[in-house]
């Protein structure tokens, strides 16, 4: 599983996460990535907000509206994999 890493633009702290999955709907990219290789874990959808060169910059979708639809398009994608959606 490949592991990527983030910069929080915050706090300029290095998160790594295991990216599980990607796709792209509307021209618009998202992975679905967790910070633990294996078990069950929390994951986090994550929406590619600009490209420059090398860099690509995330944003966390937080809209309950769009995690739902896009976990939807996972889950789909991912058939072995049971999502369950917190509020």
């Amino acid at each position: 599983m490949e592991k990527i890493r983030f910069t929080d633009p915050d706090t300029q702290e290095a998160v790594e996460f295991f990216c599980l999955e990607q796709t792209q709907i509307n021209n618009q990219n998202y992975l679905l990535v967790t910070d633990e290789e294996d078990g069950d874990s929390e994951a986090y959808i994550l929406k590619e907000v600009s490209s420059e060169g090398e860099e690509t910059v995330y944003a966390m979708v937080e809209e309950d509206a769009q995690i739902e639809a896009i976990g939807r398009v996972f889950a789909e994608l991912m058939e072995d994999v049971d999502l369950e959606y917190k509020e």
